[in-house]
């Protein structure tokens, strides 16, 4: 999905589909670096995988923690040098996106709320690199990084609700392992509701065109739906549920935004 995050930013700043080498260089460059970091990330949370996530390669034993590390490596660099053909706008935005993944990685993740937001603007930036790619960051492409952000932030603050006995394990502050459940759900709610309201602005303020607002209100409505039912119930089978629905809703806004961008030309 972070590949057609970048392609959205192409056509959102475009109005139109994007030329072929910048849409499959701007795709490539974004999924190479997210599996770099996703490995490089398995690399280090070996020991709380074996808790929360023993389904893993790297838990069962199907891959090694240096071939994993290898891969990470391989597959940044690969990320990098897709950026580096296009220019170097493109370039920047994807080293200081890999840089703070391998922070996060490294160190970041332990820090909690702030790990969290370190992922979630990494979701953020693709739109940002999409419209590097094509030479041109508008603010329509901010807005809609914010909107991202936003949620995925809820999204990652759910995820710690999941992940919490392995975290404590580990000593990852999360906001879960600090302040518990509830606090978590409720905090994890709350910004899902303000990334709700952050959707309804861009018609309001003329950015994108009608056929924005169905897609985008059946993706609120998840959103309102699945932080209710995370208020109600902040148990770690619903917590799981709920942060893989939000992959629904905010796949769902992207098509939002691609049909309101195009609709808007």
């Amino acid at each position: 999905m972070i590949g057609f995050a970048v392609v959205v930013g192409e056509l959102i700043t475009l109005g139109k589909i994007p030329l072929l080498h910048e849409a499959l260089l701007g795709a490539s460059a974004a999924s190479f670096l997210m599996a770099g970091t996703m490995a490089i990330n398995d690399y280090y949370d070996l020991e709380i995988d074996r808790i929360n996530s023993p389904s893993k390669p790297l838990p069962l034993g199907s891959l090694t923690p240096h071939q994993a590390l290898m891969i990470g490596v391989i597959a940044g660099a690969m990320g990098l040098a897709a950026s580096a053909l296009l220019n170097i706008c493109s370039f920047a935005i994807a080293v200081f996106a890999f840089s703070l993944m391998l922070f996060y990685n490294t160190r970041g993740k332990k820090t909690g709320l702030f790990g969290n937001v370190l992922v979630s603007t990494c979701i953020g930036l693709p739109f940002i690199f999409g419209g590097a790619v094509v030479g041109k960051i508008t603010f329509v492409l901010v807005f809609f990084a914010l909107m991202s952000f936003t949620a995925n932030l809820g999204r990652e603050v759910a995820k710690g609700i999941v992940d919490i006995e392995g975290d404590r394990s580990r000593m990852v502050n999360t906001v879960a392992v600090a302040y518990g459940s509830r606090k978590a759900s409720q905090l994890a709610a709350t910004l899902y509701f303000v990334a709700v309201g952050l959707s309804s602005m861009p018609p309001a303020l003329s950015l994108v065109g009608m056929a924005y607002l169905p897609l985008v209100l059946i993706s609120d409505i998840g959103f309102v739906s699945s932080g209710i039912s995370l208020m109600r119930k902040h148990d770690r089978a619903n917590a799981k549920r709920i942060k893989n629905k939000s992959l629904i809703w905010m796949f769902l806004g992207l098509l939002a935004f691609v049909a309101g961008s195009i609709n808007s030309v």
